[in-house]
């Protein structure tokens, strides 16, 4: 089992932020990833939706054969980790949250902006988060419908993304906020914009190398640590295969090895 792959999945592309802290920490690890790409953007679909995708995704890698599971999406944690948890207990699974407790601790303001989707920030966890971590600052919500589709188009520097991006992130400027959080696992590719429209003293924190860690975590507790150098990422959309093909070299991977997922 210890050569056996991980499974990765996100409702599309943005996943692959997640999926290359993983490989830079744990180059041994052979990955598997599905882009959710027909049914993007989960932000935007109910609960239950999100639970039968999940539930849909995790007997794929089950089936082919994964050691562990990632769910590289914000959105989709929320709503299936813990019947996915429930129903594979023995499976390690790890998910996403919003990087509240690692902001709160960066803030030199006392004022916390956050990046998401709307199903994550008007998500019980979400809520949940802030009242745990965040109960002495302030935290300033943005949702941002748009982003993730330009982001799906293989698009990180358009003057249309530009001016979206800019409406989003001037109001947490105005009220004073030192660190955002990029609640999406699709906003760490806007970095380098993002970087361009705010001070360098501002913190821009996401969770993809927490979720790396604690991936290996579970994986060294379980002697699951690979030893031989790792496969190729196998790669599966749900969406255009040819049209993830074109967007997987913009966003750091290779695109040899793109499959159709029907399911």
């Amino acid at each position: 089992m210890r050569e056996a792959p991980i499974g990765v999945f996100d409702s599309g592309v943005g996943g692959l932020s997640v999926l290359g802290e993983i490989q830079r920490l744990l180059p041994n690890e052979s990955l598997l990833y599905v882009a959710d790409c027909g049914n993007i953007p989960y932000g935007e679909k109910t609960p239950e939706f999100i639970r039968e995708r999940c539930s849909v995704m995790a007997g794929f890698f089950r089936e082919q054969g994964a050691k562990a599971l990632v769910l590289a999406c914000n959105t989709a944690t929320v709503a299936g980790v813990a019947d996915l948890r429930r129903d594979f207990p023995d499976w390690p699974i790890v998910g996403m949250e919003p990087a509240v407790k690692p902001a709160a601790a960066a803030t030199r303001s006392g004022v916390v902006g956050v990046l998401a989707t709307t199903g994550t920030l008007q998500s019980a966890k979400f809520a949940a988060l802030l009242d745990r971590f965040a109960a002495d600052i302030k935290v300033i919500t943005q949702p941002c419908p748009g982003l993730v589709e330009l982001i799906e188009t293989g698009d990180l520097h358009s003057a249309e993304l530009r001016t979206l991006l800019q409406g989003y992130v001037a109001p947490l400027l105005a009220q004073n906020c030192d660190t955002i959080i990029l609640g999406c696992t699709h906003y760490p590719f806007l970095k380098p914009l993002l970087r361009s429209m705010i001070a360098d003293d501002v913190s821009l924190i996401d969770t993809g190398d927490a979720v790396a860690r604690q991936l290996q975590r579970l994986l060294a507790e379980r002697d699951l640590l690979a030893q031989r150098p790792s496969q190729a990422v196998k790669f599966w959309t749900s969406g255009d295969p040819q049209s993830l093909r074109k967007i997987l070299p913009l966003l750091g991977q290779t695109a040899s090895n793109v499959q159709n997922f029907d399911l």
